[in-house]
């Protein structure tokens, strides 16, 4: 072992130590992405050497990492066959803590060869060790010729042991005897998870080897050799791909490449819609995948998954410094070297050049949605019922994101065709102005009528958010010829909230909100106001609410008898009241009672029946009738309500037969 010099850590180890288990490395298991990622860097810097002319490698020389548990013995091994360490070197970057030895590398080597940036801080990362083992050793050799192996050995990271060592090979050897709270690291299965999580991507070939399998192997697993047309026993393959598929240029990958990889790494069932590569070099590098998954039903949980890389080595998910918050609800990976991360790798410094990254990945998002809008919007159609919720959300958490979509907004009608809103007020307009040249008669107070209505009307955008309940008064608006959009999505409320903010010449109304005034007929309304006060009277005695508003209309399509509208206004304060009440418990339906109202039509004869019979007794029943069929089409009965409705309905179908 030759002489043996120890000694104590640098004066800070006792302070930095308190630092790295608590603090630094929140995640205990992030010690082993450490330690293999040193491991890399060390293969990364001999491999640059080899290409400036400093090292001369062997033609057969592989580069790996190893990372081998012993069960028995509560061991954990990292092997690289990278530059190694001198004794000197150890004092500097192991004694001394010192944060890396990479920064001094690459201003040795900058300008000798192309920069391959490099991974590590070998000094606090090598220390996280100490978070799990009681004790570490270290067993290097250097790649320079005539270097002789170093051992070095330290408990609880405060003393240490230096002497000559017996490496053969270049390389570091780092060894740890784990302690009793850490033995799950010398468990296969749990090594294997961890390596899975932060180094699949690293771009070393990683090997893993259980020492304890590696022993008890029963000698009938060995092939015969001797056996012609016998296969060798399979080559034991890296737990890692080295070559990520973001790391190639887009043009070397195809579609079912992208696939394979959004399966492998997020282990979703379901194919993605479509993709987007990212690939810059300047003004900073960035590399990157990101998925559009299907996101469109309420149930799934909109969520995704951004994975941060830092050349190829793990950060974490979805940091969202660096990808912008509507962008969580994709899949992928962001693979950004230049990232300013901490001495752990674990947090990144919240500053301008973060932000610029970000700004770049929301931009070209947007790009790749207004170029599949303009050059291919038959597969942006396909596609929009699954991106919408995304692209809504962004739109109202990025105002740059929101100027460059705005005009690529699409919304599904009627006729399950898709139209932006100029399509749709366009269209819309010219058909109630069609509309109206059939029906209005040549005098110029209907001119000003149609003048004033095609004023409205041309800026109101008509949606439905239950094509079930609101099927009654879709049919209506597809008789008279009136479009509406399709509005299903809980994003969809605030999203029209937003347009309507930013455009005072839009206004969006539930197509039960005002369908009465949308469709209304020719009679003068001065002639319904003695018929309406009738009506509104009954009612209100028979269904015994006195506060019910009631509205007669003269609509063009005799079929209907009743309906009830609720206005806008209080539509969307109830719907916040729910949001902000627990899902609704507790409000009393009738809190926004002056906002619903029953609609009658003047020109169904039910209703006519009802007015000319009003002195009746048995025209109650048919009073109640109405207004829980109005009801029914608006939203569910109550369950008393629904019981009565059925009742009435057996008497008034048993009356037939008389």
């Amino acid at each position: 072992m030759g002489n043996v010099e120890k000694g104590s850590l640098s004066i800070t180890s006792e302070n930095i130590f308190p630092i790295i288990k608590k603090w630094l490395y929140s995640d205990h298991d992030i010690f082993i992405r450490e330690l293999v990622s040193n491991g890399c860097d060390a293969i990364t810097k001999l491999k640059k050497l080899s290409l400036v002319g400093e090292y001369n490698a062997p033609e057969d020389e592989k580069y790996r990492v190893d990372v081998i548990t012993d069960a028995n013995e509560k061991t954990l091994t990292f092997i690289d066959n990278g530059i190694g360490m001198t004794a000197d070197e150890v004092k500097k970057y192991i004694n001394q803590i010192a944060f890396s030895g990479a920064q001094a590398f690459m201003e040795k080597y900058k300008d000798k060869a192309s920069e391959d940036q490099i991974i590590g801080h070998f000094g606090l990362g090598f220390y996280s060790a100490f978070m799990v083992a009681d004790k570490v050793t270290i067993d290097s050799l250097s790649y320079v010729e005539g270097s002789e192996p170093v051992h070095w050995e330290s408990e609880e990271g405060i003393n240490f042991e230096m002497s000559t060592g017996d490496k053969e090979g270049h390389g570091t050897k780092i060894t740890l005897y784990l302690n009793e709270d850490s033995y799950e690291f010398s468990n296969e299965y749990r090594v294997k998870e961890v390596l899975d999580k932060y180094c699949s991507f690293m771009p070393v070939e990683i090997y893993y080897t259980n020492a304890n399998a590696a022993k008890e192997e029963p000698k009938e697993a060995v092939v015969d050799e001797k056996k012609e047309g016998e296969e060798k026993k399979e080559e034991i393959k890296p737990v890692n791909n080295p070559n990520p598929l973001w790391a190639k240029h887009p043009n070397e990958c195809n579609d079912d490449e992208y696939k394979e990889f959004y399966r492998h790494v997020f282990h979703d069932y379901k194919e993605p819609l479509f993709w987007i590569h990212l690939n810059m070099d300047y003004p900073f590098n960035l590399k990157g995948i990101l998925y559009f998954p299907k996101i469109n039903t309420e149930y799934d949980a909109i969520e995704g998954t951004i994975k941060l890389y830092n050349n190829q080595v793990f950060i974490a998910d979805n940091i969202k410094e660096v990808i912008p918050e509507f962008l969580m609800l994709l899949k992928g990976v962001i693979d950004c070297p230049d990232l300013p991360l901490n001495v752990s790798r674990s947090a990144l410094q919240n500053d301008g050049f973060v932000k610029k990254i970000s700004d770049y990945i929301s931009k070209k998002v947007a790009d790749k949605l207004t170029g599949m809008y303009k050059t291919d919007r038959e597969n942006y159609e396909k596609y929009w019922d699954d991106i919408s919720p995304f692209i809504k959300y962004g739109c109202l958490k990025d105002e740059k994101f929101e100027e460059k979509m705005k005009d690529v907004i699409i919304f599904k009608n009627l006729e399950d065709k898709y139209v932006t809103l100029p399509e749709y007020l366009k269209k819309d307009d010219g058909s109630k102005e069609e509309s109206k040249e059939e029906t209005a008669e040549n005098t110029e107070d209907a001119k000003k009528d149609e003048a004033s209505d095609k004023e409205v009307k041309k800026d109101t955008v008509y949606y439905v958010t239950d094509k079930v309940l609101q099927s009654q008064y879709i049919n209506m608006f597809k008789d008279a010829g009136m479009d509406a959009v399709i509005l299903t999505h809980n994003i969809d409320q605030p999203f029209i909230n937003s347009l309507e903010a930013k455009n005072d010449k839009i206004k969006f109304m539930r197509i039960d909100a005002d369908v009465a005034g949308a469709l209304k007929g020719e009679t003068d309304e001065k002639a319904l106001e003695k018929e309406q006060k009738a009506l509104e009277e009954l009612f209100r005695k028979v269904l015994n609410k006195e506060k019910l508003n009631v509205k007669v209309e003269d609509i063009k399509n005799a079929s209907v008898s009743s309906m009830i509208t609720l206005s806008e206004e209080s539509r969307r304060m109830q719907d916040m009241m729910k949001m902000y009440s627990m899902g609704g418990a507790g409000l009393d339906d009738d809190m926004f009672g002056e906002g619903e109202t029953l609609v009658l039509n003047a020109n169904n004869e039910l209703v006519k029946y009802v007015f000319d019979n009003k002195d009746k007794e048995d025209v109650n029943i048919f009073a109640e009738q109405l207004y829980d069929l109005a009801m029914i089409s608006h939203k569910p009965l109550k369950p008393e309500a629904m019981t009565k409705f059925i009742a009435r309905s057996n008497e008034i179908l048993l009356r037939l037969t008389k």
